[in-house]
């Protein structure tokens, strides 16, 4: 759509790389909001989005870059363009878990509600990463004929030109947007610590999962020549996360 925001002659600002930004002020805005409503050290909560926000962007670019090998093998220096998108939300997922693990060993915070605090600002921030997506072009959608289609013309795009798309970007944003308002109410009624991170892992599983059968961007690998990558990881960690609700809900219920 608008790949660059702005442009003062050779500088630019790329719309994907100041909706990232949103994404990231908009996180620790909520996380911090949460925190302060928990009785938890806001500072420290503060400090532990800064690690995870870093560990996140090299997480995310790391596992595209490994599931685009080839091309950025050829192109190294493109490895350092994250403003042309490709960041990938399970890699950063899973190096940002890690950073935060380590992070609340040293600082003794409670894992439970942190992760449950997680599970409020990463559909957030994910929605409005999602939003950078669109204008740039990237995670585009399969050939679409329903009315929503999209068409992109500007030349800057990552996305195929003047063909009627799948938004998938929206899609995402706006599933992420509905987990979000999903926690935000639910997390008032929560049994234990540690519950609304799994809903989170559950729905965002599932949305990912049936929004990956309408990207029409290379995915990478496949398994059993079927599902993506994350396509898997999505599947996975939604059947993990609802046998972990049913578990500690049936824990919790007897305690």
């Amino acid at each position: 759509m608008h790949p660059v925001l702005f442009k003062f002659g050779e500088f630019a600002i790329h719309t994907y790389g100041f909706f990232v930004a949103m994404a990231v002020l908009a996180g620790i805005a909520i996380a911090k909001y949460e925190a302060r409503r928990l009785g938890l050290d806001t500072e420290k909560v503060v400090d532990a989005c800064f690690y995870v926000v870093v560990a996140a962007i090299i997480g995310s670019r790391l596992f595209y870059v490994l599931t685009n090998l080839e091309f950025f093998k050829s192109e190294p220096m493109e490895v350092f363009k994250i403003w042309n998108g490709g960041l990938v939300f399970y890699g950063g997922f899973i190096a940002a878990a890690l950073v935060l693990i380590v992070f609340l060993k040293i600082h003794h915070l409670p894992l439970g509600k942190m992760s449950d605090i997680a599970a409020l600002s990463l559909p957030l921030g994910h929605a409005f990463g999602r939003i950078g997506c669109f204008f740039a072009g990237c995670c585009y959608g399969k050939l679409c004929h329903e009315p929503w289609a999209v068409t992109f013309t500007n030349p800057d795009s990552l996305a195929p030109l003047y063909v009627p798309l799948h938004p998938t970007e929206l899609y995402s944003s706006a599933s992420n947007f509905l987990i979000f308002i999903l926690i935000f109410f639910l997390r008032r009624f929560k049994k234990y610590d540690g519950q609304m991170f799994w809903v989170y892992i559950a729905c965002y599983g599932i949305a990912r999962s049936t929004i990956e059968i309408f990207r029409g961007d290379f995915r990478g690998a496949t398994m059993f020549n079927t599902f993506s990558i994350s396509q898997t990881i999505g599947i996975s960690s939604a059947v993990i996360a609802i046998i972990m609700l049913i578990i500690l809900g049936r824990k919790n219920s007897i305690s």
